[in-house]
């Protein structure tokens, strides 16, 4: 841990070695602890996607263009610039916060009837309906469904080797097939005859092919769904055990409120961490001076210890501090969005979206947590999975 200093996390991923910032591991990879070297690192522009099912991706024909996530160079540059105003602070709270507040609304009502509810499906109704809106596919019940068995908490890797990854390569097949044929071809097709301000009527007029959309779709699918139903998971339990911290969140303003949201994050990075490998020799600030990282090798920014660099965040990193005074030029969550030309695009969505949900559940008298969660990780995502937490209002008989 950084120094003697207990962590105020709820999701243990392990020490944090704050004594070594950049170093490159036994097995060959290289490993940045620190902040600067991992800001360095990410906007550094010599490197290229490791990780993230990236192995998949290569299995797919030369000709079908590749999901943002995994383009680099002029080609991602050029795709983040003419998409950028879908997530722009203004576009997203002039089309998108209507609908987070109906549909916030919509899960507090089923939690109001039902009792007690299981947080992770109210969270993940919540964020199927806003990336669905802001892909342009049909959100509702029966997209969530497909969506759960293509990003189940337990994930295989699919391969020709072996019966376990032929398993996980035909599940991995038809759970394609399945969002495809329900999902996006029928939103294809309505936006040939009626385009909209969306994603998908966006890569039409680019020129993308229905299979590449397939891909594009289910990117924005993991970072705009999966990872934004996670982290209300975490900030939600942060605050039912935590007083204090809740009744600051339910007396404060939305400012206030989303730069707590954004502490917690810091804090609880919900993808551990971010993949590259060089393709060119890098150089990023160390201890005693530069540290070149060569050319072709792979690095980790590993965000549990980046996130808590005590020579950026200040006294006491591994506490939850809203407001903490940070170094100039540092983000408020640290790297949990990223940096550089991959940095996550949705960041103001995943926080908007959660922020209303959250501020609607904490002003209802008496919501409490009956279960913690149960913490699993998700091997390709290295986040957390968080799942089977109840929560319950007053005379219910929720467990």
């Amino acid at each position: 841990m950084v120094g003697t200093e207990p962590s105020a996390r709820k999701v243990d991923r392990g020490e944090v070695d704050a004594a070594c910032p950049v170093a490159r591991g036994a097995d060959g990879v290289w490993r940045i602890n620190g902040y600067a070297p991992g800001v360095a690192l990410l906007r550094a522009g010599h490197t290229v996607q490791d990780g993230l099912g990236i192995e998949t991706v290569a299995m797919l024909p030369k000709r079908i263009r590749k999901p943002v996530v995994f383009q680099d160079g002029v080609e991602h540059r050029d795709h983040r610039r003419e998409t950028a105003r879908y997530f722009a602070p203004r576009w997203v709270d002039e089309h998108y916060r209507d609908l987070m507040v109906r549909v916030a609304d919509a899960q507090i009502d089923t939690l109001r009837r039902a009792g007690s509810c299981v947080l992770s499906d109210l969270s993940f109704s919540m964020a199927i309906e806003v990336a669905a809106a802001v892909v342009g596919v049909r959100g509702g019940t029966g997209i969530q469904r497909r969506l759960e068995r293509f990003f189940p908490e337990r994930v295989g890797r699919p391969g020709l080797t072996s019966w376990h990854g032929l398993y996980w390569l035909g599940r991995l097949g038809s759970n394609w097939l399945r969002v495809y044929w329900c999902d996006v071809r029928p939103a294809v097709r309505l936006r040939r005859k009626e385009p909209r301000d969306d994603l998908i009527s966006h890569l039409l007029a680019e020129g993308w092919t229905e299979p590449e959309m397939l891909g594009e779709c289910l990117t924005y699918a993991a970072a705009g769904m999966i990872t934004t139903r996670e982290f209300v998971n975490v900030a939600a339990w942060h605050l039912f055990t935590d007083e204090s911290l809740r009744q600051r969140y339910r007396e404060a303003a939305e400012p206030e409120r989303i730069a707590l949201l954004h502490e917690i994050l810091r804090l609880e990075p919900v993808v551990g961490s971010l993949r590259r490998r060089t393709t060119a020799a890098i150089e990023v600030p160390g201890p005693d001076g530069p540290v070149v990282i060569p050319p072709g090798e792979r690095v980790d920014v590993v965000l549990g210890a980046v996130n808590v660099d005590p020579a950026v965040m200040g006294e006491r990193p591994m506490t939850l501090c809203p407001g903490r005074a940070v170094a100039p030029g540092t983000a408020e969550a640290g790297l949990s969005f990223g940096a550089g030309p991959h940095r996550c695009p949705g960041a103001h969505i995943a926080i908007l979206e959660t922020d209303i949900f959250l501020s609607r559940l904490f002003a209802m008298d008496g919501v409490s947590m009956k279960a913690t969660p149960r913490v699993t990780f998700d091997e390709v995502l290295t986040g957390y999975v968080l799942r089977e937490m109840v929560i319950a209002l007053p005379d219910s008989n929720g467990a």
